[in-house]
């Protein structure tokens, strides 16, 4: 991918999942942006915005980090968010595993605490190891932690499932969690 649609995609994902104000626009409480304000606000904030390069990052995107509307003029992130917006997801039942990738230095904090969502909504769980692997690869040192989500889920807890194939859920309890070695 290339540098300018990589630099546009974190672009982006800062401003529709946590700093929307930034650039003075305002999302609806279900995170969607008006394509054409965010391109006049991203432009007027010294950013260089068009449809065809936004149209790109959505579509090369390899997480999938966004999604447009079915016609096409509203955008939104598909999770990761740190500001409250409802995505209209449904709660579901999930597998019997899922994992969480993070790094080495995290995890006396995970043992005391659980894996809590920090400064976003929801904690995010990967549906198999190599893509908990790649996330974790982002923090340091990566450790794929596995979680019983079936087991939490018979307990109570809830799951939701993004349009791009991450399971969200508010917390995971230390007991639910198998940590490695």
């Amino acid at each position: 991918m290339n540098h300018k649609i990589v630099k546009t995609s974190k672009y982006l994902s800062y401003i529709l999942r946590h700093r929307p104000e930034k650039i003075n626009l305002v999302l609806d409480e279900n995170g969607w942006a008006d394509i054409d304000e965010l391109i006049l606000r991203a432009n007027r904030a010294g950013v260089e915005l068009d449809k065809e390069l936004l149209f790109q990052v959505v579509e090369k995107n390899d997480k999938q980090r966004f999604a447009l509307s079915e016609d096409r003029r509203r955008i939104r992130a598909s999770q990761g968010h740190s500001i409250r917006v409802n995505l209209n997801l449904e709660p579901r039942t999930p597998p019997e595993f899922l994992y969480h990738g993070t790094a080495s230095r995290f995890l006396q904090s995970i043992k005391t605490h659980g894996l809590l969502p920090g400064n976003r909504t929801h904690v995010h769980l990967s549906p198999d190891k190599l893509t908990a692997t790649h996330v974790g690869n982002r923090h340091g040192v990566p450790v794929v932690l596995t979680v019983q989500a079936e087991h939490m889920h018979k307990n109570g807890h809830s799951f939701y499932l993004s349009d791009n194939g991450i399971w969200l859920t508010e917390k995971v309890p230390v007991e639910y969690i198998f940590f490695p070695g």
